[in-house]
């Protein structure tokens, strides 16, 4: 089982938790100023990538609260949890500080 590292509860298993999609989609200042075939793209065109992801979860039976997620896509790694707001971690900084 996955363990999911909720940033206000901590690890918690995955049955606790829902996928929301993807993390850090800006809305339109002026929704009704777009147009049809750009208003379709910010609903249902999302980022589908191999590898990091950056995704937005809701820890629905724990704290309810909603959270973003770098969480690799082809090994379900997950190698950051942080709170709605906050900066990414810089995850390439860590990566060469271990080196």
């Amino acid at each position: 089982m996955l363990l999911i590292p909720c940033p206000y509860c901590g690890p918690r298993p995955e049955i606790e938790f829902r996928y929301a999609g993807q993390a850090h989609v800006a809305r339109a200042a002026d929704p009704s100023a777009l147009s049809d075939a750009e208003w379709a793209q910010f609903l249902y065109l999302r980022d589908n990538p191999r590898g990091r992801h950056a995704e937005r979860w809701r820890h629905t039976n724990g704290c309810g609260r909603f959270f973003n997620c770098i969480r690799d896509t082809l090994t379900d790694k997950i190698a950051a949890t942080y709170r709605i707001g906050e900066t990414p971690p810089d995850l390439a900084a860590g990566a060469e500080a271990r080196r």
